[in-house]
């Protein structure tokens, strides 16, 4: 199909794209048409798709034929001037006024308005500063990790008469409703302080309470596109409680888990945090670079169709990779605990904060002038895998997805950039976090 396309300056996150479709093009999908229908239906008189055109025309109308080729010329032109505007929509575009309808032997005309992102600026274009973790393994970070592997075989014991409810020790507390509490009420309620499966404001208000102590506490809950916000209010008692003890860090300890002593217990704990460290600090410092760049980006609103989009993406490759996993996001959500209305929570968040980043690193592409050649485009479909570049890039292109490997070769570039300019501070950020924890 040969297609010929103009495009306005866009406007408050609109432009217009006028697109022109060759006569012969047209022709060849009116007839398409007409052979399509004579082979759907049967026409008295006449085998199946043998339907002359003047019969078709009385019993299904024109109109009809061509509303449907009309259909069929935008399905392989919209991809084509998506391609050739070098845009990726929000959303798919849509007629200016009036969908117009294909005529046999002319260019078919039309005005599309396409949906597009805001053109942003950041506030400064300098690589940020970020802090990082030290990449050799610190005393903090094996202390971290040998509290987690003593608290698997961590027991619980009577609590002494001056206790003051902690992270982790088990409790026993009768929850009473007052409003909206239903979910949290009962009486002997076994509880382990720190759960993820109540709101964090129930953790927080029952810390520090002593045996025999009645609280009242109020939970705020967020509203999302299914519930409204709503204010929890419950009456806690605590009953009894037991403390949390975690066994002696000894060879004895060390023998059990598969070493002769604790030093060599400690230096393999250690070797695993290396191993980690070498995989997940080029991840981390990613990720950061970016999150340092969108906190500069001069947008007091990002658009809601755009957050929309996002999202969708968000949850879609999230059922995705539960059914690779064979679970049902359902099932997933009781396995952590997790309330339905903390997981929409957090994805509305996260769709937010991406389309932020999103923003933020096209505008930095922009400025600095990074651009997706043939060449970049052909080695991101060999570094794929795809065993027939060519037949991918055609199918690709002819599907209008093009823009997208574009916009994506230019954000890498554009993060690649920052990984590499960007000033790193290093903090033992675990051991700022330990000394906070003791201090409280």
């Amino acid at each position: 199909m040969k297609i010929t396309v103009t495009a306005t300056e866009p406007k408050d996150n609109k432009l217009e794209a006028n697109i022109t479709v060759a006569a012969a093009d047209v022709d060849a999908a009116i007839k398409k048409a007409y052979k399509d229908i004579a082979n759907q239906y049967r026409f008295q008189g006449f085998r199946k798709g043998k339907a002359p055109r003047p019969v078709i025309d009385g019993l299904v109308g024109k109109n009809y034929v061509l509303a449907q080729a009309s259909e069929d010329v935008l399905q392989q032109a919209q991809p084509l001037m998506l391609d050739e505007l070098d845009i990726v929509p929000v959303g798919e575009p849509h007629f200016d006024g009036e969908a117009k309808l294909v005529t046999e032997g002319a260019d078919f005309e039309a005005t599309l308005v396409i949906d597009v992102r805001p053109d942003c600026e950041l506030e400064s274009y300098d690589a940020p500063e970020i802090n990082m973790p030290p990449a050799e393994v610190t005393e903090a970070e094996l202390a971290e990790q040998l509290d987690a592997l003593l608290s698997y075989r961590a027991s619980f014991e009577d609590a002494a008469e001056d206790y003051v409810a902690a992270e982790n020790d088990l409790l026993t507390i009768d929850v009473e409703n007052v409003e909206n509490g239903e979910s949290l009420a009962g009486e002997d309620r076994p509880f382990m302080l720190g759960s993820t499966q109540v709101p964090a404001e129930f953790n927080d208000a029952i810390k520090g309470m002593k045996v025999g102590e009645t609280k009242d506490v109020e939970i705020h809950v967020n509203g999302t596109d299914e519930a409204e916000a709503k204010t929890i209010k419950v009456k806690v008692t605590l009953k009894s409680a037991k403390k949390r003890v975690l066994p002696e860090l000894n060879d004895e300890f060390a023998k059990s888990a598969g070493f002769d002593t604790v030093d060599a217990f400690k230096d393999a704990v250690k070797d695993e945090i290396a191993k980690d460290k070498e995989t997940s600090l080029p991840n981390l410092k990613e990720s950061r670079v970016i999150e340092k760049l969108a906190e500069a980006l001069k947008l007091d609103e990002v658009p809601e169709d755009y957050v929309k989009q996002v999202h969708d993406e968000i949850a879609q490759d999230i059922l995705a990779q539960l059914q690779r996993q064979g679970l049902t996001l359902d099932a997933w959500l009781n396995a952590r605990g997790i309330q339905a209305h903390e997981f929409l929570n957090d994805l509305n968040e996260q769709a937010l904060e991406r389309a932020r980043q999103s923003l933020a690193l096209d505008a930095l592409a922009k400025k600095l002038g990074f651009e997706a050649s043939d060449e970049d485009i052909r080695a991101e479909f060999e570094d794929a895998g795809v065993a027939d570049v060519d037949a991918s890039l055609k199918e690709f292109k002819e599907a209008g997805r093009m823009p997208a490997v574009r916009e994506s070769i230019k954000r890498t570039k554009a993060v690649d950039w920052l990984v590499e300019n960007a000033k790193v501070n290093i903090v033992d950020e675990v051991a700022e976090r330990r000394a906070a924890r003791d201090a409280e």
